[in-house]
């Protein structure tokens, strides 16, 4: 079911209305900007070391909160919801991964047919409005971009890790990488993201957009624990695009998509619920099927492991009696039916398996054992898809004291603040 035409837009009254929320026509450029994997404990820890000194100037002089995530807490659904406003009931990506209901096949979420709702990137954008949009990995522009027209010099969509690519029909701009004088960052690396910033810091200053969202990547929180060398190097460059976004009047959010936790034993090794293997056993081989949202074509940093899980089962499987046995296991923190976890985490229910299981604090959930290639994996594993990863940061740069606190505030209310903020 496609609900894109079922969608009011309009720029009414001074503002945008998309997804049936309101958008204030910004006076200066609002800018949300996600931060892959951010847990809060890595700004805490960055400003603590005296390496976040723009960030620690706003948290004191703007807004300061904790906001939910959606949950499956993964990039995919975060990133949509944070570009239509909306949980993914609404705009429909429950994953990075599913079957697909039409073929029965299990298919990456990228592809924008499996958009139901348009982005307010759109909704600016037809308004007359200008907007940018830069992603870290590719996987994510086709979706952030849907819809827009890159011909009247009014949007741009691009990602750093093809930004060599990038074209004036399909992207707006004719090879991002030598507008910007950067080469194409490796796209596991820390400079994948600094990339994004560095294309938003050019775009407010060359292009003045109303509307902006940079995203990033989480290759350098799957790796590292907050405060350590690598993750605070990555912080403390991240604050220094921040001062110059800042310092050119913008209005800005920063929030997250997603937390990052350990997810290993003492010895470093993985902590795994391999979920096909025991439904294997309790079924016969195959007759279950479990799909792990998280998987996507970026595996080396985590595995394809993270703590959120969705079941098929066969017709005739005994699906009180599974929640039973799965709730009696350690490190299993919740398992639902579909109805009841699409109801509570605002869902698509033809897009999740008969049961949802959501892992711990510190353990991930597989599939087969021999299905996981764990060999990249050189750091002690982190990483999310849980309740325990659901916590962001929501940190504005100016002053909203009305702002309410998690978990009335979603991190998919970063626009709607960052838009009031910048109309003021």
């Amino acid at each position: 079911m496609n609900t894109l035409s079922k969608i009011n837009v309009s720029d009414k009254d001074n503002s945008v209305v998309v997804n049936d929320r309101s958008y204030a026509i910004p006076r200066t450029c609002a800018i949300a900007i996600c931060l892959d994997g951010c847990e809060p404990a890595y700004l805490d820890a960055a400003i603590a070391a005296g390496l976040m000194p723009t960030l620690k100037r706003i948290k004191e002089t703007g807004t300061v909160r904790f906001a939910h995530s959606v949950i499956p807490s993964f990039t995919n659904p975060n990133n949509l919801s944070i570009a239509t406003g909306r949980p993914p009931a609404v705009h429909g990506i429950s994953g990075n991964f599913l079957i697909d209901p039409d073929t029965g096949e299990e298919v990456m979420m990228n592809d924008a047919k499996f958009l139901r709702a348009p982005t307010i990137f759109k909704a600016f954008y037809d308004a007359g409005k200008k907007v940018a949009v830069v992603t870290a990995k590719d996987k994510l522009r086709a979706l952030l971009g849907h819809g827009l027209k890159f011909d009247e010099g009014r949007a741009y969509c691009f990602s750093a890790e093809k930004s060599d690519q990038s074209t004036l029909d399909e992207n707006g701009i004719e090879n991002a990488s030598a507008w910007l004088d950067t080469p194409v960052p490796e796209v596991y690396s820390a400079a994948l993201s600094e990339f994004v910033f560095i294309a938003g810091v050019k775009l407010l200053k060359e292009v003045r957009p109303d509307v902006m969202y940079l995203t990033t990547t989480d290759y350098v929180q799957h790796k590292y624990a907050p405060g350590v060398p690598e993750a605070n190097a990555f912080y403390e460059m991240f604050d220094k695009y921040l001062a110059k976004l800042d310092a050119m009047g913008a209005a800005i959010v920063v929030t997250g998509d997603h937390g990052m936790k350990p997810k290993h034993g003492a010895d470093g090794s993985p902590s795994v619920i391999y979920l096909q293997d025991h439904f294997d056993q309790w079924l016969g081989e195959g007759r279950a099927r479990v799909i792990l949202p998280i998987t996507d074509p970026y595996v080396v940093h985590h595995g394809a492991l993270g703590s959120f899980a969705t079941v098929y089962l066969p017709q005739d499987a005994d699906r009180a009696g599974l929640i039973a046995r799965l709730e009696a296991m350690d490190d299993i923190i919740l398992v639902l039916g579909k109805e009841d976890a699409c109801a509570r985490f605002e869902l698509p229910e033809d897009r999740m398996g008969d049961l949802v299981v959501i892992s711990g604090e510190n353990m991930t959930l597989g599939t087969s054992e021999h299905r996981h290639d764990l060999a990249a994996l050189n750091e002690p594993l982190r990483s999310h898809g849980g309740l325990t990863e659901q916590r962001v940061p929501f940190i504005v740069n100016r002053a909203l004291p009305d702002l309410p606190d998690a978990p009335q505030l979603r991190n998919f209310d970063a626009f709607h603040f960052a838009c009031m903020a910048a109309a003021r």
